[in-house]
């Protein structure tokens, strides 16, 4: 079973994992680059599912669900390698498209508004 962890949770346990190495983060080149390849696995994943691309009996078996935690974690990586907050950033963003896109497309009838 999983635990519900926020994002701020997350971001430690991230940064105490890597904390405890030398390395530490990666610079934000290769980050960049790590990131564009777990994008390209999700790609692969969704193609594999939904596309007309059959995945080949040797392929390693992998799921949408395994690929978006891969990258949710390379993108946790490089915000805290920047001194980010996702939940800030998120929330930052969330208003953005709150206020933007609030008109943008049709809505779906509530039951209250039926009544």
């Amino acid at each position: 079973m999983y635990n519900k962890e926020s994002i701020q949770d997350m971001q430690e346990r991230v940064d105490q994992y890597i904390s405890q190495f030398k390395e530490g983060y990666f610079s934000p080149l290769s980050m960049m680059a790590r990131f564009t390849e777990e994008i390209g696995e999700l790609a692969r994943e969704v193609n594999h599912q939904y596309g007309e691309k059959p995945k080949k009996n040797t392929e390693e078996e992998n799921t949408i669900e395994d690929e978006l935690g891969d990258l949710l974690f390379v993108m946790i990586c490089f915000a805290n390698s920047q001194g980010f907050s996702l939940s800030e950033a998120f929330e930052k963003s969330m208003n953005k498209i709150e206020t933007r896109d609030k008109n943008r497309w049709t809505r779906l009838e509530r039951q209250e508004d039926k009544e």
